[in-house]
């Protein structure tokens, strides 16, 4: 509903170029809802924006001697990540166009990330401190490649300009100054920006979910993994990825509920 309302205000104040769009197919576990998007906010730019900032960040952790991309443990990751990109363009049939690439980077830090385009991050910290299994893995990557599959980052940032345009226009109509703005925008950042992280996080637990069994990945192991999330204790040790929105508790009933759809596509991987 708020969603709406900001739309129907930009409509209302002559800015164009919003659209409703669907980014991925729903899949097994329908993961479908429309999302709202700034046309002048383009996948292609999006995807090649974030290919150079990835780019980068890489080749700094090679010069300090932090890749560890083409170690074994690093060559192991990858065919993981193979196996579940394979299945991407199932959801998303532009996948198969992507540039995907995975950096293993070495770090106490446990995180992960999957960018635009499918540029993938991992930290040896995750994989190490947790101990994971390749099926947790599995469940790390699905969740992560979800979120680029979903187009999750160009959303947010679809989402963020508006909120900016809106604050900036409102403050304006109201002569609040550059103080009114920012208030405006906080408004809106917080009564529809955080919604939509939950509910980001949510799609990609459920899609990760489907990629990992149709990769042949078991897909019990979401559960064992966020049992290991919780043996953490402190929220701030969480791992950034993970970290925020839905707690442990309520993702594992929404994971739990969602299992028994996902099975026979496990089942049917395992025996291919």
């Amino acid at each position: 509903m708020k969603r709406a309302f900001v739309a129907v205000l930009l409509v209302s104040l002559g800015l164009g170029g919003c659209t409703n769009v669907s980014t991925t197919n729903g899949g097994v576990l329908g993961v479908d809802r429309e999302q709202f998007m700034f046309d002048a906010l383009s996948s292609r730019e999006m995807n090649l924006s974030y290919a150079q900032s990835y780019k980068s960040y890489v080749l700094k952790a090679a010069e300090k001697g932090q890749l560890a991309t083409d170690t074994p443990q690093g060559k192991h990751l990858q065919e993981i990540a193979v196996r579940l990109v394979v299945q991407a363009p199932v959801f998303k049939p532009a996948a198969s166009k992507f540039g995907w690439h995975i950096s293993l980077i070495r770090s106490n830090e446990m995180n992960a990330n999957c960018g635009p385009g499918g540029k993938i991050i991992v930290y040896t910290g995750l994989l190490d401190r947790l101990k994971l299994t390749d099926d947790e893995i599995a469940a790390v990557l699905g969740h992560e490649i979800a979120h680029a599959l979903r187009e999750h980052s160009r959303e947010q940032a679809s989402s963020s300009a508006a909120f900016e345009l809106v604050g900036t226009l409102g403050a304006s109509a109201l002569g609040a100054g550059s103080l009114g703005k920012t208030a405006i925008t906080q408004v809106l950042k917080t009564g529809v920006g955080l919604p939509f992280s939950r509910r980001d996080e949510t799609e990609a637990d459920l899609m990760g979910l489907e990629l990992a069994a149709r990769a042949g990945f078991d897909p019990r192991a979401a559960i064992t993994l966020w049992k290991k999330m919780d043996t953490l204790g402190d929220s701030s040790m969480m791992p950034a990825f993970l970290r925020t929105h839905p707690t442990n508790e309520d993702r594992i009933l929404v994971l739990r509920e969602a299992i028994p759809k996902v099975m026979p596509l496990y089942v049917a991987a395992d025996k291919q």
